[in-house]
């Protein structure tokens, strides 16, 4: 971790504050990442090294000025500040404090294997195994890729509030991807792992475990006929994760896009907008999860935020600029990508929270319809709620029992009105891992649900 003097830390805050403004902060980011890319049975690409860097902003009114450097020396981070400075249009000035006091986590991690301790050996071992194993299921399967990454980030956030945070963010992933192929008819399996975590993700989750998964249902997939399309119920399992609420729903909670009217949930707090059985959370407090977080990337301590309370809308997801504008104080989701990036209002661990159904009395209350197992990609419209999302993994319901599979899926709605039509909410939880999108910047984040039914979806397929 990169370390600056505290009073070089309160000079450069104050010359931030220099010509005016309301706050400002420094944010130091070390980072250590490690890429391991196996394709067509061999290691194709290792990336490692080191980057680090320093950003310092202002806010003032409802603007702020964000620049960054990888120069530590002082008359830098000096020039840094005054370039922010010199943006600066209100003349409210306030003084940066004179103390820097630290600020304590509400939670902490454990991290039993740190991944910088585990040897490249026994790495690239993980990755040619599950290549291996994903492989030897089936000579249908015809092209393997194999992702490892890691990182060990470490973040220092000084703020003109008088507090310093920081924090230690190991990360720990793995994926694989699988093509199988009969005739002309190709299909793909693809299962990742995650977390806030070290080496020990693997002890939980084995990875050859998961390459004969994903293998295993690219292989199914080819004898699945091609689904059927029009009006009917929809089971969403646990297993597929939250991906359609943090689409469909959690963007669009997030406080930026709901103050300029990007959002179909714009003024909308205390208004029902889902089931009175749905409640929606944004948690960075979750252990190990890889949303998770000490301090968000404005120092703000990690926190639980109820989002939809018995389906009545409770408030959005802020970080300070946006938190300011509601004379309201942030709920630790400003993120960035790195010290090249300002902060912006993200989500973190974010899910549908366990309701009392349980999952196979769901499926079986469906006379006929559609479960679906795994989500793939999509599109969302945030404006007008609308979405349209691939089913990677897709099954009918005949008689209240899962039927065929089936492929070529998808599901056709509205945000606002899938979340009010849905009737069941199962007592199971299951979560996803991804890198969020948005303005250009990826963060990690999870998402989860617990297996949910909708009497009636538009599930797009042959009619």
């Amino acid at each position: 971790m990169i370390k600056i003097p505290e009073e070089l830390l309160q000079k450069v805050l104050r010359k931030a504050l220099s010509t005016g403004g309301d706050y400002a902060d420094i944010y130091l980011e070390h980072e250590r990442p490690l890429s391991i890319q196996l394709e067509d049975n061999r290691i194709e690409k290792t990336i490692t090294g080191n980057d680090a860097g320093a950003g310092v902003r202002v806010i003032f009114g409802d603007k702020s000025a964000y620049a960054y450097t990888n120069d530590f020396s002082e008359e830098t981070l000096l020039q840094v500040a005054e370039a922010v400075s010199s943006a600066v249009s209100e003349k409210s000035v306030k003084d940066a404090v004179m103390d820097l006091r630290k600020a304590r986590p509400l939670v902490d991690f454990r991290i039993k294997h740190r991944p910088d301790d585990i040897s490249m050996e026994k790495k690239m071992a993980l990755v040619e195994n599950a290549n291996k194993t994903a492989r030897g299921v089936s000579p249908k399967i015809k092209q393997v890729t194999v992702v490892y990454r890691d990182s060990v980030q470490n973040v220092c956030i000084a703020t003109s509030d008088g507090y310093i945070a920081e924090d230690e963010r190991i990360y720990t992933l793995a994926l694989i991807h699988v093509v199988a192929s009969e005739g002309d008819v190709l299909q793909t399996g693809y299962e990742p792992v995650g977390g806030l975590s070290g080496f020990e993700l693997f002890e939980e989750n084995p990875f050859d475990e998961i390459a004969m998964k994903a293998a295993k249902k690219a292989v199914a997939m080819l004898s699945a006929r091609k689904a059927p399309g029009g009006r009917m119920p929809v089971v969403i399992s646990a297993d597929a994760g939250g991906t359609m609420i943090h689409e469909a729903v959690g963007h669009g909670l997030e406080a930026d896009l709901a103050q300029q009217g990007l959002s179909v949930y714009t003024n909308k707090v205390g208004q029902q907008i889902a089931s009175p059985i749905v409640t929606i959370i944004d948690d960075a407090t979750l252990p190990n999860k890889r949303g998770s977080f000490r301090f968000d990337d404005e120092g703000t301590v990690s926190q639980r935020t109820v989002l939809v309370e018995k389906g009545i809308l409770k408030g959005y997801l802020y970080d300070r600029l946006t938190a300011k504008k509601e004379g309201r104080l942030s709920s630790g989701n400003g993120r960035r990508q790195s010290y090249k990036d300002r902060p912006i209002p993200r989500m973190t661990n974010t899910f549908i929270a366990p309701g009392e159904g349980n999952p196979e009395e769901i499926i079986s209350s469906v006379e006929k319809g559609f479960l679906v197992k795994k989500m793939g990609g999509g599109q969302v419209n945030t404006v007008t709620g609308e979405f349209v999302f691939e089913v990677s993994e897709g099954y009918l319901i005949e008689k209240g029992m899962i039927s065929e599979p089936v492929r070529g899926a998808t599901l056709i709605g509205n945000g606002p009105d899938v979340l009010k039509s849905i009737d069941m909410v199962g007592n199971d939880l299951g979560f996803a891992i991804g890198t969020c999108g948005k303005d250009s910047q990826g963060v990690p984040v999870s998402d989860a649900m617990p297996t949910l039914r909708i009497p009636e979806m538009v599930v797009g397929g042959e009619v």
